[in-house]
């Protein structure tokens, strides 16, 4: 890509789309082209044919989705199958028709079977059944490689598709109705922080920028008390939770309280920084293109006819939910109890990403978890 080159980010307001636009921009790209979704609904095929026409970007990063952690994959399957394929359908469609000189399409690891053999590489897609909790994403962003193979192999273009490990950074969601793991940890932990303080202007203010289902930072102490143990952060039993809000703060006494984590802890998980992943996108953009990856994946065995079109990014390091909520208690200075509800779902016990390819073509990450999450909260309080 030249500095000059028309690029397209779809996405760009989302975790992984500002990280991208920030990369982009701290290179010295000045021709980026962004639409929010309240300004072009990318599930339109007209709208998204539209677009293209009149824009004709040379380069497009599709970085647009609806994610979710387990919570928001398993109770609304049919939102996340639907608007997936259709974006990524869509987008990949109208590049082809317009004559993009490469795409780069977005995935994710829960691409690959549940009890796939760990670490995962790329070779293991579709060779057993999906985790079920996540089953329509993951059908999705299959759907999405496939379809970058498929004209690949049939129209010689130029479309990678990228599956990234867990990640976190600034953006990320923390609506703890539909976020991942982390952010929807960090948020707990930090209001279970302001909840034994008698904190009630940092719990107001949180509310405020990002309401619990209905309940914003106006609402009344039984109130605010309510949603937050409906979704783990609590007071102890015996604590009087019907105290007003007055009554509970100023005193600097510390208030007993617990903060519940769905599952047993024990699954391991891989988390890659935001800009991290951003980096080894551009990187890819620049210096990689799909013959390279087909390339890797026939010196690996594969038939001429079937190597892999696309690539894991990861760190290839794990950590149990277990040590990462008593990693980020420690980073927040909650004192209170960290409880594991075994009755919730775990999901895959283990999912840790192979990023040999992305080695052997020359990108390795930089930020370490302690470093990505000290930085994460930073930016959660500011």
């Amino acid at each position: 890509m030249e500095k000059t080159s028309k690029i397209y980010v779809a996405g760009h307001t989302g975790l992984v789309g500002s990280a991208i636009m920030a990369t982009l921009k701290s290179k010295g790209y000045n021709n980026i082209v962004t639409r929010h979704y309240k300004e072009l609904d990318l599930t339109n095929q007209k709208s998204t044919d539209e677009f293209f026409a009149s824009e004709q970007p040379e380069y497009v990063i599709l970085a647009a989705a609806l994610v979710g952690g387990i919570v928001a994959n398993n109770t609304y399957r049919a939102d996340f199958i639907y608007q997936n394929i259709m974006i990524q359908s869509n987008v990949i469609h109208a590049a082809w028709e317009n004559g993009v000189r490469k795409l780069l399409f977005l995935g994710s690891t829960c691409i690959y079977p549940g009890k796939a053999q760990q670490p995962l590489k790329e070779e293991y897609l579709l060779t057993s059944e999906l985790e079920q909790t996540n089953e329509p994403y993951a059908i999705a962003k299959i759907a999405g490689l496939k379809m970058c193979e498929s004209f690949n192999r049939q129209y010689g273009t130029n479309f990678i598709a990228v599956m990234p490990t867990n990640l976190y950074g600034p953006a990320d969601n923390f609506n703890l109705e539909r976020s991942h793991v982390l952010p929807a940890l960090l948020r707990k932990i930090h209001l279970g922080k302001c909840l034994e303080n008698g904190d009630w202007e940092g719990i107001r203010k949180d509310l405020a920028r990002n309401p619990i289902e209905d309940t914003g930072g106006e609402a009344d102490a039984a109130a605010i008390l309510q949603v937050l143990d409906k979704y783990g952060v609590r007071f102890d039993e015996g604590f009087q939770k019907g105290m007003a809000a007055d009554s509970l703060g100023g005193s600097g006494k510390v208030k007993k309280v617990k903060v519940a984590v769905w599952g047993t802890g024990k699954p391991l998980r891989e988390f890659m920084y935001s800009s991290d992943m951003a980096e080894a996108c551009i990187y890819l953009m620049e210096n990689v293109d799909v013959k390279d990856v087909t390339d890797l994946g026939r010196d690996a065995g594969f038939a001429d006819s079937h190597p892999p079109h696309f690539l894991n990014i990861g760190t290839g390091e794990e950590i149990s939910i277990k040590d990462l909520a008593y990693r980020i208690k420690s980073l927040t200075g909650f004192r209170g109890e960290i409880v594991f509800d075994a009755s919730k779902p775990d999901g895959t016990m283990r999912k840790a990403t192979d990023a040999t390819r992305l080695k052997r073509l020359g990108y390795k990450h930089k930020y370490n978890l302690d470093a990505g999450l000290a930085d994460i909260y930073e930016y959660y309080i500011r």
